[in-house]
């Protein structure tokens, strides 16, 4: 099968797979698959009839002077591994398939859960992932989508847009997936220079060392604070990363919290920048 280019093509592949019968998964990616994507995919395959991936660098989530015209691609090795690890369609669009002349139409998630974190440093980000998502959806019409904790601020957003719009689509969020030293994999880790990549292994580190903070006996374990410095410290020992944020939220809501209560979940997420790359990773916390 070659690759999907236009959503009709798209629906007359769903009609000759009879789609109606069956599930659908759907993991909607930016490309350049690394083993994080390749998990989504096999997530998908066990819990669907039929998997759908869309490779799609979405211009709208990227602000001027951002990597969007450099970001990697290569979408022959991005649809031989997709297909490897389970796809059963691989939709790749123009951009002018999915924002025809003159599309103007928003779906924007507002509140705090877009206002922190990396609504902070891309204020427009989350406009453009809400807007595409929404897109995607409509196109695909998946039972369940699947995306990665790493990017865990976007899944809350995702999941609440469904929510409010009543959209009939289950997200599943699925694990990190990291490098054998513990860096989250990402795309973007192509930027690192050797020493930089030495150096990045410092965000899970951090998270590591908070982690089991939070999980000793000491009496100021749960303390948002105290968790908070142990990352930074952590991070800012490495002179080649630059903290872009270090914050501790509720799990759910992201709201501010002072300490981790039974039952609660929290969300321990950093945002560290090594000249040409911004990483991310989280760890949730909870008694």
């Amino acid at each position: 099968m070659s690759i999907i280019k236009t959503t009709a093509d798209l629906q007359d592949w769903f009609q000759q797979a009879d789609r109606r019968n069956k599930t659908l998964g759907f993991v909607p990616t930016m490309g350049y698959l690394h083993e994080g994507h390749l998990s989504l995919i096999r997530a998908a395959k066990d819990q669907n009839d039929l998997v759908a991936v869309s490779i799609f660098v979405n211009p709208t989530q990227f602000a001027p002077g951002e990597d969007y015209e450099s970001y990697p691609r290569d979408t022959d090795r991005d649809y031989q591994l997709a297909m490897e690890a389970g796809a059963d369609v691989v939709f790749v669009p123009a951009v002018e398939e999915i924002y025809p002349p003159g599309a103007s139409t928003e779906v924007t998630v507002t509140g705090g859960i877009t206002r922190k974190l990396c609504g902070i440093s891309r204020p427009t980000h989350f406009q453009g992932v809400t807007r595409v998502v929404n897109i995607l959806f409509n196109i695909m019409q998946p039972n369940r989508a699947y995306f990665g904790q790493k990017d865990a601020q976007q899944s809350l957003i995702i999941k609440k847009m469904v929510r409010e719009l009543h959209l009939p689509v289950e997200i599943v969020v699925c694990p990190i997936v990291r490098e054998a030293d513990g860096l989250a994999m990402s795309s973007r880790n192509v930027y690192l220079t050797p020493e930089e990549r030495q150096q990045a292994v410092c965000l899970n580190n951090a998270l590591q060392k908070a982690e089991s903070y939070f999980k000793s006996d000491t009496p100021d374990h749960a303390v948002i604070d105290k968790l908070r410095s142990i990352i930074k410290r952590e991070i800012e020992s490495h002179p080649l990363a630059c903290i872009d944020y270090c914050e501790i939220f509720d799990g759910e809501t992201l709201e501010d919290i002072d300490e981790i209560l039974p039952g609660k979940n929290a969300l321990a997420a950093v945002a560290v920048k090594f000249s040409k790359a911004r990483l991310l990773d989280n760890r949730v916390l909870s008694i």
